[in-house]
């Protein structure tokens, strides 16, 4: 329907793409109704290509005496290949580098002048659409770094300035007398800056209208080239992340890689350069082929990783990796896919040559850790055919899926929680595998990062997995993701073989761990059919510095080697809500507990609550006709449940007319 559809342009796309996406919106009604546009929310928007192009050109001629680099910025190490940063910078008198972390350009600086957290400071920043607001720092500087705005201070009349003085004095200089500080508490109180918002506006497209006339010409393929594709990466984005151990032992999307990046190809690709990405089947290692690309003159090695969906004769790139000076957890890993990437191929380039390598490379993926023997975890259907079986995740006919036990089937008579009876729901038709969800957990249950080396030998400390499958043909695959925490089993397999009780069933139905009665037998993650439970091989944990006490949970037991642990509900969470019910005379509402994976999901796929409340939005959602239990059919009875997948592909919109070519492409 008109106004009921949306158009979306890559972020990295060119602005031509842009314009062809705010063309298309604007044909089908949708601007005013599902896209609205606002102004830049800088003053005059700058092309910042050009700009440091131009920066590196001046410093490069030595007509720049001064350089001052702020907000922890690191061109040395990002800025396109063929500007030679670094060698430009040799011919500055004087740079001063502002940065969280010595890096590669701020060891390449004169001075490096520390910088104070966000955390730490006070500061401003702007919405969308304009709209101002205070940030408040929430700690002192442990370490007296400075922000950016002290440190342009110093080049002032008034250089001994704080933060705090600098954002309250441009804040409030429009009132006088009496009205100052009045203004700077509302400001603070209400969290915005009254009518700081820019309004908002329709982009244009330039010239006669026309975005055909706007598109580059097309150019021939060179033969036997190949086209590469630079993306950020999805957890350190472009390097700035790279000493966050959280980040590089969470597994990417797609790939389920850690700690490195490769180069993706399709299946045809690698038939095409007899390319292979190897398993070994004693851990979870896969030897990959390595790969030379060259570009204009430039060249990187890189493994490769054999992608379904990638499109044949393109590599994906992902920048972050390769640093030399990122720190004790990012030096050295994978490689750096900015060696080829210039000012003219920043994004996209052509024409490169690849050639395979005698030489392999091990990386570390967890999709093959931790399986369910092939059965057939994610339940999907089309809604054509949905409409008519709305009971298809419980069928055992026509589907495959087998049949789910009653209630009452079992060894053990069964348990009646009378109180509380915590329960989840995670609906895979929202799920989009970020893994918030698991980093989130991280955070909140102080689970420690283990290391690549421990990954290979399947000894990651994850509560929570995103497992990922792929249907369908290798070139365009049906992708789906499912979240795989503690299932939470009434009839818990795991507790019968526990030797010392170490877990057990709590009367509100958590399957609970007693750290200090546990001696690791591991029987307890033998018995597990859905893999999830995790054993401290090492002392993975730092109990002796004491920046990490500070950025650990304290309701949470720091454990120790030699002892299992497991996804508990954030029951410290649960704890916490029962008292403040109990303090005001009432049961735990629902929505009072949040656990840390349902409050980070983006996309509002995991609900949690008490089953025995027919209210309970867990409860309304566990009679959903899409809710079926992960391997049911074995009898555990587990608390957490799914949502089955439900697409609605439009068999109408399978082609497009490519307006350059005049001829049909396919969608991928």
């Amino acid at each position: 329907m008109k106004g009921r559809s949306i158009v979306i342009a890559g972020e990295w796309q060119s602005p031509y793409v842009h314009a062809i996406a705010n063309k298309l919106n604007a044909a089908l009604g949708n601007v005013g109704q599902t896209v609205f546009y606002s102004a830049p929310v800088e003053a005059s928007p700058v092309d910042h290509l050009a700009s440091i192009t131009d920066l590196a050109l001046d410093m490069a001629k030595g007509e720049v005496d001064s350089l001052i680099i702020l907000g922890g910025v690191n061109p040395v190490y990002s800025a396109p290949a063929d500007l030679k940063f670094a060698e430009a910078m040799k011919k500055v008198p004087f740079i001063v580098h502002h940065g969280l972390y010595k890096d590669e350009t701020a060891i390449q600086s004169h001075w490096h002048v520390p910088a104070a957290h966000f955390l730490e400071s006070w500061d401003d920043a702007k919405a969308h659409d304009g709209t101002a607001s205070i940030v408040q720092p929430l700690i002192a500087p442990l370490y007296e770094g400075k922000t950016a705005q002290e440190v342009l201070t110093t080049f002032t009349k008034n250089p001994s300035l704080s933060a705090y003085e600098i954002v309250k004095n441009y804040w409030t200089g429009g009132a006088k007398g009496g009205e100052i500080e009045k203004t700077w508490r509302r400001a603070l109180n209400d969290g915005i800056i009254a009518g700081s918002g820019s309004g908002s506006g329709v982009p244009g497209i330039g010239g006669n209208g026309s975005v055909a006339n706007s598109l580059p010409a097309i150019q021939n393929p060179i033969p036997d080239t190949f086209d590469i594709v630079f993306r950020p990466d999805s957890t350190i984005f472009d390097g700035r992340y790279a000493n966050n151990g959280w980040l590089q032992e969470m597994p990417k999307p797609i790939s389920t890689l850690t700690w490195d990046n490769a180069a993706l190809v399709s299946q045809a690709t690698a038939k095409k350069l007899k390319l292979h990405a190897v398993l070994q089947f004693e851990g979870a290692q896969y030897d990959a082929d390595v790969i030379h690309i060259e570009v204009d003159g430039l060249s990187v090695n890189a493994p490769i990783w054999i992608a379904p969906g990638q499109p044949d004769d393109t590599i994906t790139l992902y920048l972050g990796y390769g640093r030399e000076q990122a720190g004790h957890v990012g030096n050295g890993l994978g490689f750096n896919a900015g060696r080829i990437r210039t000012t003219k191929n920043y994004w996209f380039a052509t024409g490169a040559k690849v050639t395979k390598k005698d030489q392999t490379y091990p990386l570390a993926a967890t999709q093959v850790q931790f399986t369910m023997e092939d059965r057939d975890p994610v339940r999907a259907i089309n809604f054509s055919d949905y409409k008519k079986d709305l009971n298809y995740v419980h069928e055992k006919n026509g589907h495959g899926w087998l049949e789910e036990p009653s209630k009452d089937d079992g060894f053990f008579p069964r348990y009646e929680y009378k109180g509380y009876a915590w329960g989840m729901t995670i609906d895979l038709n929202s799920c989009i595998g970020c893994n918030a969800c698991m980093i989130a957990c991280v955070a909140e249950n102080n689970i420690p990062v283990v290391g690549k080396e421990q990954v290979l030998r399947h000894r990651q400390m994850h509560w929570i997995r995103v497992d990922r499958y792929f249907t369908g043909a290798a070139e365009d695959p049906e992708t789906y993701f499912q979240p795989v925490p503690c299932q939470q089993c009434e009839e818990a397999p795991c507790e019968l073989v526990c030797p010392v009780d170490a877990t057990s069933h709590s009367a509100e139905g958590l399957n609970d761990m007693t750290y200090n009665r546990c001696v690791g037998t591991r029987y307890c993650s033998n018995n597990c059919p859905y893999k999830v439970r995790r054993f401290n091989f090492l002392l993975f944990q730092d109990w002796t510095t004491p920046q990490f006490k500070m950025a650990r949970n304290p309701e949470v037991t720091v454990r120790s080697r030699g002892v299992m642990e497991k996804c508990t509900y954030c029951v410290q969470r649960i704890q916490d809500a029962k008292i403040q019910s109990e303090k005001a005379n009432r049961r735990v509402r629902d929505g009072d507990i949040v656990t840390a994976c349902e409050a980070a999901c983006p996309t509002d796929a995991i609900v949690f609550g008490d089953i025995n409340d027919p209210n309970s939005r867990v409860a309304r959602l566990k009679t959903d006709t899409r809710n079926y239990a992960l391997l049911g059919d074995l009898n555990t009875h587990p608390r957490t449940t799914y949502l089955g997948v439900v697409r609605n592909p439009n068999p109408e919109i399978t082609r497009i007319i490519d307006p350059r070519l005049n001829k049909e492409a396919e969608i991928l």
